[in-house]
């Protein structure tokens, strides 16, 4: 079944443990946003001030330029996931490889602009492979392109074992067509961090895609 997974995509560290404690009080699974400054605009805390709760299962979104300089800070902190940017400056199987030596799984997201097909040679050391159609470092983002779906036919087809997962623009107004795309992990920011009632929207979108609501 589809699983819905808030995203944590703060500034301060404050804004992180506000955020941290809001979706792990309804949430099974974290989707952790991390940026430097540099491949993504925005700066979130340093790696070495954050922390990863024990009764929710975490994802890592590494939006950084040189992900291997912290390779040894992300395996301290014993997320199940690290997913890192095809974009970025990395030898990205190597990085995989040493995730796994540690049992972390591996992930790799890929931006709207970069053809999947350019990736097909690394996919295969991933566990993840993410489409990212929002706005790197922010919550918010633009109206979903469902055109890319074609990505996740493309990895289906051509790496099968892989969860299949998109982060950007994900709401009540298209995470079913999302899922019945064959998207296995909806990230979902502002949809539900910005609300009034974060855990009503996030329950929204389950029953949206066990098919309770039409």
């Amino acid at each position: 079944m589809c699983e819905v997974c808030p995203t944590v995509t703060a500034f301060d560290i404050g804004e992180y443990n506000r955020q941290m404690r809001v979706n792990t009080s309804f949430a099974k699974r974290i989707h952790v946003d991390l940026m430097d400054g540099v491949f993504a605009p925005s700066k979130s805390p340093n790696l070495c001030d954050i922390w990863l709760p024990q009764i929710a299962i975490s994802d890592i979104h590494l939006m950084y330029q040189k992900p291997h300089d912290y390779l040894e800070e992300l395996i301290r902190l014993r997320p199940n996931m690290v997913i890192i940017h095809a974009e970025a400056d990395a030898h990205h199987m190597h990085f995989a490889a040493e995730l796994h030596k540690e049992g972390i799984k591996a992930g790799l997201a890929v931006l709207a602009d970069t053809s999947i097909e350019s990736v097909e040679r690394i996919m295969h050391s991933f566990d993840q492979i993410l489409v990212f159609s929002g706005n790197l470092g922010y919550q918010g983002g633009s109206a979903v392109d469902l055109s890319l779906l074609r990505k996740a036919d493309y990895v289906k087809e051509h790496h099968p074992e892989a969860e299949l997962a998109w982060d950007g623009g994900i709401s009540d107004q298209n995470a079913k067509q999302l899922a019945d795309g064959g998207i296995d992990v909806l990230n979902t920011g502002g949809y539900i961090q910005k609300a009034d009632n974060p855990q009503a929207n996030y329950n929204k979108i389950m029953d949206l895609i066990s098919g309770s609501q039409v």
